[in-house]
């Protein structure tokens, strides 16, 4: 082993020698057989002493987007453990199954040394990479475990206190752990009992709450041996198909299994494709008598050994579905955003997912590519909208987005009023906090923030009490927010606090659907004004080719001028803005599509002479000008006769010469 140091260190590692010579030791038998993992299958040496490893932004937004279904999940008993431990200086870290952290609850005023400690986003807490510790032993062996101060493998460990608990999925395989950790505790390891038996119970909770939201369309058995909790915080749950066989089920519940067939306490996945009557005086047939209609003392069954068990059973939802509106539909407020593009009906579907979820949503896009606009669809979208309040974070003077954002008391600035005010965050309670420009809100403020988002309460300027509020938080940017990151202006905690999913907007240039778009604007700007506008050929064409640097917001001020200039409601290429043609290539002037067939007529060879490419290259575009002339140059109508899209008949008209 490497060379030795202080002699706290070298009573460390001469115990942890003991240990693999065979020696007795007092510490826990999990800890003691993973010390030997450490040295023997992962090649680690206690004498050199690793710091906390924080994996690149862009490994951890990997790990979180694999997550992100757990993430959401987990959040809110994750939030309700922080609040129970408030006060306490506990960190919750929610890790994957690699032992990378992708969610984390702590205090912003200690970040600094969370992140040194590895109780931080990111942190890398698997076995071999840091030897033993909570999250990584809880992986190893699938238990729950504290593992705290001295138990740690490394030396750099040795302060910190750790409970972890593994959290399984509907089939038995481990998915994550949940972990609170202190920076620093009291001496014994039984100051952590509580702290074991509140994670074990949080992690009860949420493998209840995975199961019953991925198996709403089987038949769920939820279980308690008390009838008073039966119904709001049961034990364990079993999902059944329709013949009466375990499809999935909670760790819990694999224990009572394992009691009732006197085999003891096995994998889970030991017990999928099992019948319940295996285990149970009851078989599917039963499971409508256990449903909510009876009272809780009422819904009772036995298990094979002999053991009462209160049982609520929760039907299948496919038939209450079958008569809604069809799955996955998406509102009005978002459909309108899109025509026919594949990536807008890609982020129409997700953004309908994700509007009535408590997830923060982050929306990237450039300048005037509607960011407000979708996050207002998602607002419209919600069943129960709330309040919308929308807070550019660029435009406020930042000497006065403080007061704006959180409120102030009576007379607690120069300039205050009497009666004191709101902020915008209060104002937002109930429904959506929408932070524009997220990216350029000053970094003093950022910790604040981040304060009302892991807490849920928000403290006036100038006043003590914290009030309590719940938003759903959608954030904008135009910036390159991991850059931001790296340069460190940006938080990391704030980072992930916002964005749990992100809508990403794609350019106007990009967009399939541009015609659509144009056309719905046209109509909207034509309605105002009592005119029913239509664009020319030339000019429509004009606007396809346009690169459109400024987005939708551009092309909005472009139609709007066009209006304004244009004579008998039909717009012109001479009523387009000059700045509109600027970076487009030559366009066939006025009435010039009906000599195009004639100039292709032209091209094409003469009878006789040999087929090849330029015979077909003629052919295309003897028939592609026809189609144009026949279309009176609409490209999308064109696109659609030929069965491709817009942006491929432009190209094909550029490559034969169908455009001065």
């Amino acid at each position: 082993m490497g060379q030795r140091s202080s002699s706290p260190q070298v009573a460390h590692i001469t115990e942890i020698e003991r240990v693999l010579n065979g020696q007795m030791s007092t510490r826990d038998d999990v800890v003691v057989e993973s010390w030997k993992r450490c040295v023997r299958e992962h090649g680690l040496d206690p004498a050199r002493s690793q710091p906390a490893y924080i994996v690149p932004d862009s490994q951890l937004r990997a790990h979180r987007e694999q997550s992100e279904r757990l993430i959401s999940i987990a959040r809110s008993g994750i939030e309700n453990l922080f609040r129970q431990v408030a006060g306490q200086n506990y960190v919750l870290l929610l890790a994957d199954r690699a032992g990378i952290t992708v969610d984390f609850f702590g205090d912003p005023a200690f970040e600094d040394d969370l992140r040194r400690a590895g109780l931080y986003l990111g942190a890398d807490w698997s076995e071999d990479l840091v030897g033993t510790c909570g999250v990584g032993a809880c992986i190893a062996t699938g238990q729950p475990m504290t593992i705290h101060q001295s138990d740690h493998f490394d030396v750099a460990h040795t302060p910190l206190s750790c409970t972890a608990a593994p959290i399984f999925d509907t089939g038995g395989n481990l998915s994550a752990v949940l972990d609170i950790s202190l920076l620093r505790s009291p001496q014994p390891k039984a100051s952590q009992h509580l702290a074991l038996h509140l994670v074990t119970a949080s992690v009860r909770r949420i493998e209840l709450a995975n199961l019953m939201a991925t198996m709403r369309r089987d038949w769920v058995l939820r279980l308690a041996h008390s009838p008073e909790f039966l119904d709001v915080d049961p034990e364990a749950a079993i999902a059944l198909d329709a013949s009466g066989r375990i499809i999935g089920l909670t760790h819990d519940a694999a224990s009572i299994l394992g009691r009732a067939d006197g085999k003891g306490l096995r994998a889970p996945s030991a017990y999928i494709g099992a019948p319940l009557s295996g285990f149970f005086d009851i078989g599917i047939d039963d499971l409508p008598a256990l449903t909510r209609g009876r009272a809780a003392e009422d819904r009772v069954a036995r298990l094979r050994d002999g053991s009462a068990i209160f049982c609520h059973a929760i039907a299948p939802t496919t038939h209450r579905q079958s008569i809604r509106a069809p799955a996955r539909a998406i509102p009005a407020p978002l459909k309108a955003l899109g025509g026919d593009d594949a990536d807008m009906k890609s982020l129409q579907l997700k953004a309908a997912r994700l509007a009535d979820e408590p997830l923060p949503i982050l929306i990237t896009g450039e300048t005037g590519s509607g960011k407000e606009r979708l996050a207002r669809a998602l607002h419209q979208s919600r069943g129960k909208p709330g309040p919308f309040v929308a807070v550019n974070c660029a435009a406020i003077p930042e000497a006065l987005i403080e007061g704006e954002l959180f409120g102030h008391a009576p007379g607690a600035f120069s300039g205050a009023l009497s009666k004191g005010r709101p902020g915008l965050i209060e104002e937002a309670d109930g429904g959506v906090l929408f932070l524009d420009e997220i990216g350029d809100m000053p970094l003093a403020l950022q910790g604040r923030l981040l304060r009302v988002l892991s807490e849920g309460e928000v403290t006036r300027l100038g006043e003590a009490r914290a009030r309590p509020v719940r938003v759903k938080t959608v954030s904008a940017t135009n910036r390159d927010l991991g850059a931001l990151l790296e340069s460190g202006r940006f938080r990391h905690d704030l980072y992930y606090r916002i964005a749990a999913a992100t809508l990403a907007l794609p350019p106007l240039r990009a967009r399939t659907d541009f015609e659509w778009l144009l056309d719905r604007l046209l109509g909207a700007i034509g309605n105002e004004r009592g005119q029913r506008l239509r664009l020319d050929p030339a000019a429509r064409l004009a606007l396809i080719r346009r690169d459109w640097p400024g987005n939708i917001r551009e092309l909005l001020n472009v139609l709007n001028v066009a209006a304004a200039m244009c004579e008998d409601a039909t717009i012109t290429p001479e009523d387009l803005p000059h700045d509109a043609t600027a970076n487009s290539a030559p366009l066939p002037e006025a009435g010039q599509t009906a000599g195009l067939a004639q100039r292709a007529r032209r091209q094409a060879p003469l009878p006789g002479s040999p087929a090849g490419p330029v015979a077909e290259t003629a052919t295309n575009v003897a028939e592609l000008a026809r189609v144009l002339e026949a279309c009176n140059g609409n490209i999308s109508a064109v696109a659609r006769r030929l069965g491709i899209d817009r942006t491929t008949v432009y190209r094909r008209m550029k490559r034969l010469g169908l455009m001065h």
